[in-house]
């Protein structure tokens, strides 16, 4: 799935004021619609046994989420071209609330 987060996102202002990056919980966000769209239901509870942030995202760069493994556990990797910014692990352990 590819994403970009716009310059005008409301997220962006306090993070930070005049280098804005995009927050590491919007990526996440990512990695859930990711996850929702590829098991064909909205996720409920969830878990993140690991996750780890290699390098920023700036507003406008277009990334991609890559899913690897099938409902209930994924592992995931967000890229920006070949760069890594994110990988981990989630683990779905509810379902019937939407993201």
């Amino acid at each position: 799935m590819h994403f970009s987060i716009p310059p005008d996102h409301p997220c962006l202002p306090g993070h930070f004021p005049g280098r804005p990056l995009v927050p590491g919980v919007v990526l996440l966000e990512q990695v859930l619609q990711a996850v929702a769209a590829d098991s064909g239901q909205p996720i409920g509870a969830l878990r993140l046994p690991q996750v780890k942030f290699m390098a920023p995202l700036l507003p406008g760069e277009e990334a991609t989420v890559v899913l690897e493994g099938q409902s209930p556990r994924w592992k995931f990797r967000v890229l920006r071209q070949d760069q890594l910014l994110v990988r981990g692990e989630l683990v779905v352990v509810g379902t019937g609330v939407p993201v």
